[in-house]
């Protein structure tokens, strides 16, 4: 398998520490708020990594945090506290608010068939872990006390932009609005490991340390949480794109400065989810949620399709009519594959040659979107019986986790018809298929066919129902 490394900036044959075995992290949600659709892509393109690891025939040990302390928007004390406004906002507790949306964003994993990790550890259970390695940290010189605060000492690094070459007039304190200087720092590079001193006096979540009573910095988190449950090195660690810098930079800082060698090495970021106007985020305000595209007619396996069509470095582009466009071509999919035959043997070489393009196309640095064309391939295939491809669709939707083989719950009804329900969606989808063409005559000509054999279609935003008339 190959995959493309952010750290040397190209694509390489993936090899983990020990054979057969992965070690994964991937860093989670900072849970003050829902999860919009653009966190929901990152978490997605992981999961199909996840799984193509496991397709792969590797043994994958995934960890995942939750951030449910403080988190600021820059590593000088400023910002906004995520955690503590939102509390403010909904007149919870901070540990009520995490609760909240910890639930509210596994529902939508669930919903999305996004694995929940082998592993997901709050960071408020590690902050004994936390104080450990800062102590450590401090006493190989890597760290250093002022101000009632404890920093990261960047000047000890040989190397600290490891990502990127970024400029040094670039990362000047003040280049973003709002960003004031921290006059503790001995570098401007430097990052908080612990508060005691910070302007949110009114901190919720305290706890006594050696250096006085605080709370940890964001980055310290996902380095402790890591070597935690994975060991001294992580195969691959995962995140979204803005993660790279300063998040995953300071990670790699802290971690190999406390352990005295490489820590990770590889590194997958997937790019961002934009709309018309740019990326989409929660500071913005006006950011997308599962439940808000439900409730626009548009199911979780639709928006999955949509997000599966596009390569994981590239930014998706997302409109309603993106969506609907994936989300037509997604049901006629799905009522092909259900109107598949049980009839026939399989032939096993043939199989074979449909299974390595599938796997080629995941080990092609996942590339989502022939993995996808693999199966519409299946499906045209003249040397595969009913029942082989509807074993081999079955086989590739362990990893795409679209539900191609199961069948909607619709609502029960004493009449029948004399149509299957494949052969209803077989008729729904080239009905579909002919009003995008603008072939509305036959769209015409389907409903009425359809009609006259007892079934009333129904068209709403999401796509075409239909009910059973008595």
């Amino acid at each position: 398998m190959k995959i493309y490394n952010t750290l040397t900036r190209r694509v390489e044959e993936f090899v983990p520490n020990e054979e057969g075995k992965v070690k994964m992290y991937t860093c989670g949600p900072t849970v003050y708020n829902f999860a919009h659709i653009g966190n929901l892509r990152t978490y997605l393109m992981e999961d199909v990594l996840e799984k193509s690891l496991r397709y792969a025939g590797y043994d994958v040990m995934r960890v995942m945090n939750i951030t449910d302390i403080g988190h600021l928007s820059s590593d000088a004390d400023s910002g906004e506290d995520k955690m503590l406004l939102g509390a403010k906002r909904e007149h919870k507790t901070v540990l009520e608010l995490a609760k909240y949306y910890t639930d509210a964003f596994f529902a939508d994993c669930a919903a999305l068939n996004i694995k929940k990790p082998d592993v997901v550890q709050p960071a408020t259970g590690c902050v004994e872990d936390f104080i450990r390695v800062i102590s450590a940290l401090m006493e190989k010189g890597y760290a250093y006390f002022a101000g009632g605060n404890v920093y990261f000492d960047t000047s000890r690094l040989k190397e600290y932009h490891v990502f990127f070459n970024f400029k040094e007039e670039d990362l000047e304190v003040g280049v973003r609005e709002g960003v004031g200087e921290d006059a503790n720092k001995r570098n401007k590079n430097d990052f908080v490991l612990w508060f005691t001193k910070s302007k949110f006096e009114d901190q919720a979540l305290k706890w006594d340390s050696p250096w006085g009573v605080g709370y940890p910095g964001w980055h310290i988190e996902c380095s402790c949480i890591a070597m935690k449950y994975l060991g001294e090195r992580v195969d691959i660690h995962c995140g979204g794109i803005d993660n790279v810098f300063p998040h995953h930079t300071n990670e790699i800082a802290q971690s190999e400065a406390y352990l005295g060698h490489k820590w990770c090495n590889y590194w997958f970021h997937v790019l961002h989810l934009n709309t018309q106007s740019g990326k989409m985020s929660k500071s913005s305000g006006g950011f997308l949620t599962l439940n808000r595209l439900k409730e626009l007619g548009f199911s979780p396996m639709e928006y999955r399709f949509f997000c599966l069509q596009s390569h994981y470095r590239k930014s998706l582009v997302f409109s309603e009519e993106n969506l609907e466009n994936a989300a037509v071509a997604y049901r006629k999919l799905k009522a092909k594959v259900l109107a598949l035959s049980d009839e026939g043997e399989a032939d096993a070489e043939a199989a074979a040659r449909y299974r390595k393009n599938f796997a080629d196309a995941l080990g092609n640095d996942l590339n989502t979107s022939l993995a996808v064309t693999a199966v519409y391939d299946v499906l045209k295939a003249k040397d595969l019986s009913g029942s082989a491809k509807r074993a081999l669709i079955g086989e590739f939707d362990r990893v795409l986790s679209l539900d191609l083989l199961k069948r909607e719950e619709k609502e029960e009804t004493p009449a029948t018809s004399e149509l299957s329900a494949q052969e209803i969606e077989a008729y729904i989808a080239s009905r579909a298929l002919a009003k995008k063409e603008k072939n509305y005559a036959e769209a015409d000509r389907i409903r009425d066919l359809l009609a006259q054999k007892g079934v009333s279609l129904v068209d709403t935003p999401s796509g075409t129902t239909y009910k059973i008339e008595r």
